[in-house]
């Protein structure tokens, strides 16, 4: 058998891993599962992921650089705060948020975390991690155009992520797409002014 690299393997179980949340729920998911669904040895599996809180934590990572990313596909060289905000969360919204299965994924991670002792610390790191994708997105646009914002890139970034997520969990119990388009544009109007971006 082919020595598969270890980044790829990791790559290849975290896929899986996310299959197998997205479908049976975290509860429901061991490694046992998820190395069936790698089509990999059980042993292969506790090699890459000791533990399922560090296989949690890698699935949790690659969401969140799932969300850099499309951030990074918005960024505009100079364009500034405003357009940043404007762009990013639509396309965020359009390429993820309505992605049912990977929403009820992060929010049973979140409570998996919250109601599991000694795990909370998961839960904090991954909004942490949410924010600070969105902080440095605001960062480099306002740095990229010579902006200062009104109030602090890390709490625009938290109040971006925690009304943004309450948009997603309305959402995903209610799919509407008039309603939650409208309602978008309202929070990003309300990010803007809270920010009101102007000239370092």
């Amino acid at each position: 058998m082919a020595r598969v690299a270890p980044a790829v393997r990791s790559r290849q179980l975290v896929e899986a891993a996310r299959e197998v949340l997205s479908r049976e729920g975290v509860a429901s998911t061991s490694l046992r599962a998820v190395a069936a669904e790698a089509g990999v040895p059980l042993g292969t599996m506790q090699y890459v992921f000791p533990t399922r809180e560090s296989l949690l934590r890698a699935v949790i990572e690659d969401v969140v650089n799932e969300i850099d990313a499309v951030f990074a596909d918005t960024e505009h060289t100079d364009a500034g705060l405003e357009p940043a905000l404007r762009d990013g969360l639509r396309a965020f919204w359009n390429r993820l948020a309505g992605n049912r299965n990977l929403q009820v994924m992060q929010y049973e991670l979140t409570t998996y975390a919250l109601r599991t002792a000694g795990q909370e610390e998961l839960a904090r790191w991954q909004y942490a991690s949410y924010t600070r994708v969105v902080a440095t997105w605001c960062a480099r646009a306002a740095s990229s155009a010579g902006e200062v914002s009104a109030i602090p890139l890390d709490r625009l970034a938290r109040i971006a992520v925690a009304s943004v997520d309450g948009l997603i969990l309305q959402y995903v119990c209610d799919p509407d797409d008039a309603r939650a388009d409208r309602d978008l544009e309202t929070v990003i109007d309300t990010l803007v002014a809270l920010a009101a971006p102007r000239p370092a």
